[in-house]
């Protein structure tokens, strides 16, 4: 299975959706159902951004970037977020606000319809396999646990953005069958505004989590707990005095450990104890790509 199939599912749903729904949009003068074609074609935007990121991250270390170019992810991921408020929520407002002051009598819904249950099939889809794989990572944790301490931005971002999607077009389907039966023209502006919101609420959510890991985040504290047993079950070692850690990327981490040796060890123990005490932490956790150790007093 491919690491990414979630991303591809999403990019080409979202490129698909967003050309019927401009299409429809054009043709019957929905100004919700434009604003929920700037969503999509935003949507699609982030996927290729997110592609991008992932790409960027795997890239090797060199003389520039020491530690790697893990965080690249991190950085696209908040562009990302940044995209999703504004373009694709703030577009929406104004186009809510402009037809709100400008309203245009509905049309004829049927393509409209059309368009939207061919989009709530494909979104729905995307969502369906976002969820799948979240679930697989997410574990007994709540959704929104899972998504805090989640270290993988790629993860989630693709099901908040379906789940901004499904319910989008949630709203534009109710409110365009009640503006169509109600022969209220404002009822699309008002489509358009609750788009435009809940992307901008998506927006924050995303953009707080992604600018957490741009900042650095360290291990759990059950995990330096776990770590700090290896170091102090060495032979050498009195005591782990400081447990320093940064994400480097969803699958790195660099770790600076500040420990007490005893007195007794000359040079050569402590530069033993310390290839020993390396070896040991990356057994059990492989993603500590970095670890630094330094005696302390």
């Amino acid at each position: 299975m491919h690491p990414n199939r979630t991303i591809y599912i999403a990019l080409a749903a979202n490129l698909l959706i967003a050309v019927i729904k401009f299409i429809s949009g054009a043709f019957t003068r929905s100004t919700a159902m434009l604003s929920e074609g700037v969503h999509s074609l935003v949507d699609t935007a982030n996927q290729l951004l997110l592609l991008l990121g992932i790409r960027l991250s795997k890239k090797s270390a060199d003389a520039k970037r020491p530690f790697g170019y893990g965080k690249e992810l991190y950085f696209w991921s908040f562009i990302v977020s940044l995209l999703i408020f504004a373009i694709g929520g703030s577009i929406s407002i104004f186009q809510g606000i402009s037809h709100l002051r400008h309203p245009v009598p509905p049309e004829d819904p049927f393509w409209n319809y059309i368009v939207l249950a061919c989009s709530f099939l494909f979104d729905g889809g995307s969502l369906v396999v976002a969820i799948i794989e979240f679930k697989k990572v997410k574990g007994k944790k709540s959704w929104w646990t899972a998504v805090h301490q989640s270290k993988d931005p790629a993860s989630f971002l693709v099901l908040f953005e379906d789940s901004a999607a499904v319910l989008g077009l949630a709203v534009v389907g109710i409110m365009l069958y009640l503006g169509h039966t109600l022969n209220n023209p404002y009822l699309d502006g008002v489509a358009s505004l609750i788009v435009g919101v809940l992307l901008t609420v998506v927006s924050v959510l995303l953009a707080r989590e992604s600018r957490s890991l741009l900042m650095g985040e360290g291990i759990a504290t059950a995990t330096q707990f776990k770590i700090r047993g290896i170091v102090e079950r060495d032979e050498t070692v009195e005591k782990v005095l400081q447990i320093f850690s940064t994400y480097q990327s969803p699958e790195e981490v660099m770790l600076l450990l500040l420990v007490r040796f005893k007195e007794d060890l000359d040079t050569q123990n402590i530069t033993n104890a310390i290839s020993r005490i390396q070896a040991a932490i990356r057994k059990e956790f492989p993603f500590a790509h970095y670890i630094i150790i330094t005696p302390g007093k």
